[in-house]
């Protein structure tokens, strides 16, 4: 048996370039398999002798140490794949983990901001800022396009084909799409754009959204221009950039947009996840009948 660094190293190589999964997944199994390796340690076992009782007794251990269902269900899926992994690689001829079964998720209902609260938080930005225009089109393109915030900051300029009102996405695992670009989020770019010029000028960078020291945008920069945005509107929701991809999502349900339209938008691989979307729609339908019904009112 290889060394264990070794071993996660073979098996971080085969998810990023067999599965095709993207950074962030990649970093969270890598760490969820260092603590397993570590476990291992404790009960002085090797990946290949561990039965299914052990995984059972380390994943008790995690849940008394306040580890939450969703991380539990992470570090559950972590394991099957790493086994796969083994077995496909010849090391074990069974998956200990394959009959593990996964803790109860509680569904929670993101935060959606309504049109208002969106023209808000575009409407306070200072415009008399170098970073005014820039700022208003990163939101409204977070809005109108649906993106994830990882997307967003790898946009080109080389994606924009503004003439045809599409952009082009790359999404998780490296997975390209093309979005529709409603004409305000365009207007909003190409005034940054013409900002942009002065920018980039010496720096040759080709992404679209730049720092003011001219290189890429980080996620953190992001969440701080959305936060600040949010304080200055008064809005006390729960707001990240994720807020505006619920937000695009929810608002094309409403329009009546279909599901598997809104999921190609998202570029979600399971239609599965875009559901959360009806769910949302159906509890703002409850709460509509019950301010509105007759019935409801004494």
């Amino acid at each position: 048996l290889k060394a264990l660094g070794d071993i996660l190293d073979d098996y971080l190589a085969y998810l990023g370039m067999e599965r095709g999964l993207s950074v962030n997944t990649l970093k969270g199994y890598g760490c969820d398999i260092r603590h397993f390796f570590e476990y291992l340690v404790v009960i002085s076992k090797t990946p290949v002798d561990v039965e299914e009782d052990d995984l059972h007794q380390m994943l008790v251990a995690v849940s008394e140490m306040g580890v939450q269902p969703r991380t539990q269900a992470r570090i559950i899926a972590a394991l099957r794949s790493f086994y796969k992994f083994m077995r496909l690689e010849g090391y074990v001829d069974r998956n200990p983990a394959s009959n593990i079964d996964m803790p109860r998720l509680a569904h929670v209902l993101p935060d959606v901001l309504n049109v208002d609260e969106i023209d808000a938080m575009i409407g306070c930005i200072d415009m008399s800022k170098a970073e005014g225009q820039r700022n208003r089109a990163i939101i409204e393109v977070l809005y109108g396009c649906g993106l994830r915030v990882s997307e967003l900051i790898s946009l080109k300029m080389s994606d924009l084909f503004f003439g045809e009102g599409y952009i082009r996405v790359v999404g998780k695992g490296d997975k390209q799409r093309l979005v529709p670009i409603g004409g305000r989020a365009m207007e909003y770019v190409m005034q940054y754009i013409d900002d942009r010029r002065d920018i980039a000028k010496s720096s040759g960078e080709q992404v679209l959204f730049l720092s003011n020291r001219r290189t890429k945008l980080t996620r953190v920069m992001i969440f701080t221009i959305i936060r600040n945005a949010t304080l200055e509107a008064g809005i006390t929701k729960n707001v990240s950039p994720h807020t505006f991809r619920h937000s695009f999502a929810t608002h094309l349900l409403e329009g009546g947009a279909n599901l598997r339209v809104i999921q190609a938008m998202l570029g979600h691989e399971s239609i599965s996840t875009t559901e959360i979307y009806t769910h949302i729609d159906r509890m703002r339908l409850r709460e509509e009948i019950i301010m509105h019904h007759p019935r409801n009112h004494k």
